[in-house]
């Protein structure tokens, strides 16, 4: 019987320094890398003597469905995305994909035999919230602005609910070549439940060469000065702004102050 293996591996932000151990270790025992282009770019030389099978944007099914082909094989594959791959991105197609076969809508019954394991990354929000210091330090959510999978009609109730609920939010894709409107909706959704004066991270590019982080407040939050390389988070009602002189910084106090 042909051994078979994939790993699943998130590679962080793009900070070389910040690969977990085990994702570094991953990629040395494949034999194939499947990623967009730009993920093995960032990776450099961890990449080398290894086949690549470069994907661009919009092709996530046939990176997934690749991978799991190229394991059955008998090549040990690392489908490789940056941040954490579980979260909004290609782990979830490759379960989807086992489960499609195990309800028999698929016709690839040695996917069932290739062997898995999911290496998780640091993800966006989290190389965000540590540039400015604690801001995930109480309860947060995350909620993808994009609508090209999920109804809008969802999208704004989770909005709703995560502002009634008082959370601080990530939002992931906030806005696209096709999409400008839809981060100015989410604005104006939390501006029900919360001050004016919130703060919120605008991180562009994190931890590569060309980061740019700015701390503004949720009413100064507008489309036009975010791109689809952006994460957005913002405060709950207590997250606090906090200047010393040329260093800015936010955190969400977790309720300590009682105790102090």
């Amino acid at each position: 019987m042909i051994m078979t293996k994939l790993f699943v591996v998130g590679t962080g932000p793009g900070d070389a320094s910040l690969i977990a151990p085990r994702a570094i270790t991953a990629i040395a025992a494949s034999s194939d890398l499947v990623a967009y282009g730009l993920y093995l770019e960032l990776l450099g030389s961890v990449c080398d003597g290894k086949q690549h099978h470069d994907l661009p944007l919009g092709e996530e099914i046939g990176r997934a469905r690749l991978a799991l082909n190229l394991a059955a094989q008998g090549k040990t594959t690392a489908l490789i995305s940056s941040g954490d791959i579980g979260i909004y991105a290609m782990a979830t197609l490759v379960f989807e994909l086992l489960d499609m076969q195990l309800q028999g809508k698929e016709n690839h019954p040695e996917w069932l035999d290739v062997q898995i394991e999911v290496v998780p990354g640091i993800s966006a929000m989290q190389a965000g919230a540590s540039r400015v210091g604690a801001m995930l330090g109480h309860d947060f959510c995350t909620v993808s602005l994009s609508d090209l999978l999920t109804p809008w009609q969802t999208i704004e109730k989770r909005i709703d609910a995560a502002g009634q609920g008082d959370f601080v939010i990530s939002f992931y894709n906030p806005v696209s070549k096709k999409r400008d409107w839809q981060l100015n909706t989410a604005r104006d959704i939390l501006l029900k439940y919360r001050p004016p004066s919130t703060p919120v991270l605008i991180g562009r590019q994190l931890t590569r060469e060309d980061e740019k982080i700015t701390i503004i407040r949720l009413d100064e939050l507008d489309a036009k000065d975010v791109d689809m390389f952006t994460l957005v988070s913002v405060g709950n009602s207590e997250s606090r702004h906090i200047v010393n002189g040329s260093k800015e910084w936010v955190y969400t106090p977790r309720g300590y102050r009682k105790k102090l």
